[in-house]
């Protein structure tokens, strides 16, 4: 239950999500806080797609998560680690994926795919290098293929069995999942135009693909999970150490000051960075995901918060900087959390 005082502190995150919506193109969104344990602000507003007789955001919608899900494939390759199937993450690529090519994946590591900074592309005719890895970062879809295939080879699983097996099961987490076919509780993504050449629907239910769906609440659990490294009411659902693999700091020690560092996939607060997705007020050892339909995820642990914001849109609108936007969503929170700070010293 929310009194009075709760929802009043965080409706400040709410105007952010709202002031968002503004600037994208989207028919409706979603806010949700986790303090302390605690639900202390949730929000839905808007509609699941711009059809007239649209059905109303509510609790059990399920946006289109986007880049959100490589923290679930993050978690599957920790999955992976802890249990052996994957000895060391500066493995090469090719130890495992032997049909690439070599020439060109030679010295590129697990712990390269895991944090951005594989140096390859697949733009174009056919992939290349750009940079040397471990070098520099930089968000290209390549990598996360070529781990989603070692992850399946090494474990006999795809990455959703073992979520499904491992997280969604046990906690009844079932607004969440990599879907063939949509449903009424599935938004629909507004593109910003009709013919949107970046905007590519899968069928895929192995979660290697962009279909993952899930809801405002679920979201903020999974974010909650991983807060709690894995206990839930008592009971480890898995290990402790396997989400400290997932959500602690794995960038190599060779990457160039000013770009962001990583956990598995996930954004982890540690030094500035022009291309950072975290507001520079969360402090240290906060970890984030951010979806390009603008769904963000943030947990900060020193302040025992989870922070959710749910978009229906797709990409960035002429005009609006979606990297300044989404850190100052995570120094909005830190303002609230401040405030209520000063509340409880007087």
């Amino acid at each position: 239950m929310m009194n009075k005082e709760e929802v009043q502190r965080f409706t400040r995150v709410h105007r952010h999500t709202l002031n968002t919506l503004d600037q994208v193109v989207a028919s409706g969104a979603a806010t949700l806080v986790i303090q302390d344990d605690e639900i202390t602000f949730e929000s839905y507003v808007g509609k699941q797609s711009d059809k007239e007789d649209a059905r109303e955001i509510q609790a059990d919608t399920q946006f289109h998560v986007a880049s959100v899900r490589k923290s679930y494939i993050g978690f599957a390759a920790a999955y992976a680690v802890y249990y052996g199937y994957i000895n060391d993450i500066d493995e090469r690529v090719t130890n495992h994926l032997p049909e690439v090519d070599a020439s060109l994946w030679e010295s590129t590591t697990i712990r390269h795919l895991l944090t951005h900074t594989h140096g390859l592309t697949d733009k174009g005719e056919k992939p290349k290098r750009l940079h040397p890895p471990g070098e520099e970062w930089r968000y290209e879809g390549i990598g996360l293929k070529a781990l989603t295939q070692i992850i399946e080879k090494t474990t006999g699983q795809t990455v959703a069995q073992i979520l499904h097996k491992n997280v969604f099961e046990p906690l009844k987490m079932t607004e969440s999942g990599w879907y063939a076919k949509l449903g009424p509780k599935h938004v629909d993504v507004i593109l910003r135009e009709a013919n949107e050449g970046d905007w590519q629907p899968s069928t895929s239910t192995k979660g290697d693909d962009k279909n993952m769906y899930v809801s405002a609440r679920d979201l903020a659990f999974w974010g909650y999970f991983n807060l709690k490294l894995g206990c839930i009411d008592g009971r480890q659902i898995v290990p402790k150490a396997l989400i400290e693999l997932a959500t602690s700091l794995h960038s190599p020690a060779e990457l160039k000051e000013g770009f962001p560092r990583n956990g598995y996939l996930w954004f982890v607060q540690d030094q500035p960075s022009d291309q950072t997705e975290i507001g520079a007020s969360v402090p240290k050892g906060s970890y984030q995901i951010l979806g390009y339909t603008g769904v963000t995820l943030l947990v900060i642990p020193d302040e025992k918060v989870v922070a959710v914001r749910m978009f229906n849109s797709f990409g960035s609108p002429e005009g609006y900087d979606y990297l300044e936007d989404v850190r100052s969503f995570g120094d909005t929170v830190m303002s609230s959390i401040e405030e209520k700070s000063k509340v409880d010293q007087r």
